[in-house]
């Protein structure tokens, strides 16, 4: 843990660059941490890979511990969810303010085995977020759990996300596309095909969507070649999720707690591209890299 107050105050040094400590709109005291020393400190925690707040406060360095406690800490970052989102918006509008081409897709997200599903009370405080049973085509499996929607650009940031239980269906994400992308090309997979859809997008938002069709269908023809290779753009940023960030080792008990912590591990991954890119001058997918 030696540097970990190194890359808390770098992370911490940027976030201030682009807003202000205090997050919250009412508070009834002046805390001890500020909004954003608290959203820095969960990133810090996120980068460094430590995804548990009970072993992350077991560890902490006695600087953290003397102005903040666990409990408080848990609280006060899922409060300050929504402005952490808004925060990522900014850091990923630098990157993809004049971009034109997107990529879209999904991934699961597991909660339990399947043989655990019935008598598992995770995220079920509530009947609109509760988790269910899918399927996952690429990896050939059933799960229980959530599925993360997610479009990224050409250069690996992420620009919108969004999730979903397990058993919907992806191409209904699309429906939510229109009001946060236009004026764009967006590229999917088979999953994705639906004229009816494709020519909404196009009508409301100027959204081309281009996905490869299936081989018997009529005039058929193969996508275009460089598409289809920028397509494993996001399949990499999934990969890079699930191997630095851990995106499916989960530790929540609330839905709450849940969509916090894979809003907290995107945005960890958007600010080190950040750093990447404004700070050191190198390559924003360098993830597994020092940033002091």
């Amino acid at each position: 843990m030696n540097n970990f107050k190194a890359n808390y105050e770098r992370i911490l040094e940027v976030l201030r660059k682009i807003s202000t400590d205090q997050q919250l709109p009412v508070q009834r005291r002046r805390p001890r941490m500020s909004d954003l020393e608290v959203i820095s400190l969960s990133l810090t925690a996120e980068y460094m890979g430590i995804d548990s707040e009970n072993n992350l406060f077991r560890i902490l360095p006695p600087f953290f511990k003397t102005r903040i406690e666990r409990t408080v800490f848990n609280r006060r970052k899922r409060r300050l969810m929504s402005y952490q989102n808004a925060i990522r918006m900014k850091l990923a509008a630098s990157f993809n303010e004049f971009e034109d081409v997107f990529v879209v897709d999904s991934m699961p997200l597991e909660i339990c085995r399947l043989a655990r599903s019935s008598r598992s009370k995770i995220c079920k405080e509530e009947l609109y977020s509760m988790p269910s049973k899918g399927y996952c085509a690429s990896q050939k499996m059933y799960y229980y759990g959530y599925k993360l929607h997610a479009v990224c650009s050409l250069k690996g940031v992420f620009q919108a996300i969004d999730l979903t239980p397990a058993n919907v269906h992806d191409i209904h994400y699309l429906n939510d596309i229109k009001y946060q992308l236009s004026d764009c090309t967006l590229l999917g997979d088979k999953g994705y095909l639906s004229s009816d859809i494709q020519l909404n997008l196009f009508e409301s938002s100027n959204i081309r969507l281009d996905t490869p069709k299936r081989t018997n269908q009529k005039e058929y023809e193969p996508q275009f070649s460089l598409y289809r290779k920028s397509r494993k753009r996001i399949e990499t940023l999934f990969s890079q999720m699930c191997d630095q960030f851990m995106v499916r080792r989960n530790y929540a008990k609330s839905f709450d707690g849940f969509k916090t912590r894979i809003l907290t591990k995107i945005t960890a991954m958007t600010i080190i591209q950040y750093i990447n890119k404004n700070i050191f001058n190198r390559n924003i997918n360098n993830l597994k890299i020092s940033i002091i």
